[in-house]
């Protein structure tokens, strides 16, 4: 039967850059791989095709010659380095091998960069801390100091794990590799290494005070900026500040998550401040002035325009909150709840009644739903 073309083979067209070689060539093993095809018993077969095209084209030197001559570039020996997969399964497997991290890299966890791919040390794992800030805090901002339970470098060790900071040794087993590999047919097979745990490296006198971990628990003290603005779900990083690394390792990060506490006066909505501000009956109706709270301490004079009515709002300009990455403040809206009075002296009813009764024209919102009401009632009817 005769070949077919290498790059029909993994499904590219001639001028196919080195980078979309790859790329194709780890698609198809993936596509053909015998332990995903079991059904199919010609899979074997198109699983080497696609390697030894992959054996060529991935050298330049016999793609130059494959591009010129075809096949024939490796026949009676036409200065291709000898016939692709003629060596048998050692071309095959070097090409597989090139891949083999791609395909299986998230599975085993690869075989790491250059030296090996030996790690000598494991990065600290990232802290969360929740801090809760009130929205006094929240709008000035503040400097705030807190206690972080966390893995720190051993002194003892210099974060070493070795008894009197020595350095640890390489790992017989894997000879500092951190994975050992085992040949299964014609591809090679890696795990992580049982006797170091894939660290590459054992400690033959462990530090008596971490018991060769590297570090120890601690608290630890640590000054905070809380910027003017924050508010529930902010999220401050502070690189380095996390657990430490293992063995030496460069430590993870904290991260602080802003809480703001709920107010007894404000309520807050983004960068603007709600204010509910009850007033009485007569001051509703008649007009005047009130004095407010606002949230940096100080007070504000608002005019309540005469015949205001409950939920009525008035608007204060740039007494909300900061912007959290600077710009101007929000507002704060006043509300207005038109209180009703209560626990009423004789005279007070009397006074009520009277006004009540010289009032007929001075509720235009109830006469409109009074009205309203009879012209329902009287529809119904008919």
């Amino acid at each position: 039967m005769a070949k077919r073309d290498y790059y029909e083979v993994l499904g590219l067209s001639k001028g196919a850059s080195a980078e979309e070689i790859k790329k194709a060539y780890r698609k198809k093993a993936k596509e053909l791989h015998p332990d995903r095809n079991k059904d199919n018993p010609d899979s074997e077969r198109q699983f080497k095709e696609a390697g030894e095209a992959y054996d060529v084209l991935k050298d330049a030197d016999k793609k130059a010659a494959y591009d010129r001559f075809g096949h024939a570039a490796f026949e009676g020996g036409m200065g291709g380095g000898g016939r692709p997969g003629g060596g048998g399964q050692g071309d095959f497997a070097s090409a597989f091998s090139d891949v083999f991290d791609d395909l299986f890299g998230d599975f085993m966890g690869g075989r790491g960069g250059a030296g090996g791919g030996r790690q000598r040390a494991a990065r600290g794992s990232d802290l969360r801390y929740n801090l809760r800030v009130t929205l006094e805090e929240a709008y000035t901002g503040l400097q705030k100091t807190i206690n972080v339970p966390t893995a720190v470098q051993c002194e003892a060790c210099d974060g070493s794990g070795a008894e009197g900071g020595a350095e640890p040794s390489t790992c017989p087993t894997c000879s500092g590799m951190g994975k050992v590999r085992a040949q299964q047919g014609f591809f090679t097979v890696e795990r992580t290494c049982p006797t170091c745990s894939g660290l590459g490296q054992i400690i033959n006198n462990p530090c008596k005070s971490c018991q060769g971990h590297g570090r120890t628990e601690k608290d630890r003290a640590l000054s905070v900026n809380i910027p003017a603005g924050v508010e529930t779900g902010t999220r401050i990083r502070l690189a380095g500040n996390g657990e430490a690394g293992m063995r030496g390792g460069p430590p993870g990060d904290l991260y602080i998550f802003i809480d703001v506490a709920p107010h007894e006066l404000f309520e807050r909505q983004e960068n603007h401040l709600f204010c509910r501000v009850p007033v009485s009956m007569s001051a509703a109706a008649l007009g005047g002035d009130i004095e407010v709270p606002t949230i940096d301490g100080g007070r504000s004079r608002v005019k309540i325009p005469a015949g205001s009515q409950s939920g009525r709002q008035m608007r204060l300009r740039g007494k909300g909150m900061p912007a959290l990455r600077g710009g101007s403040n929000g507002d704060m809206m006043i509300e207005l709840a038109v209180e009703t009075p209560v626990n009423l002296t004789s005279k007070q009813k009397e006074l009520l009644r009277e006004f009540e009764a010289l009032s007929e024209d001075n509720n235009p919102e109830s006469k409109s739903f009074f009205s309203s009401v009879k012209s329902f009632w009287d529809s119904m009817k008919s």
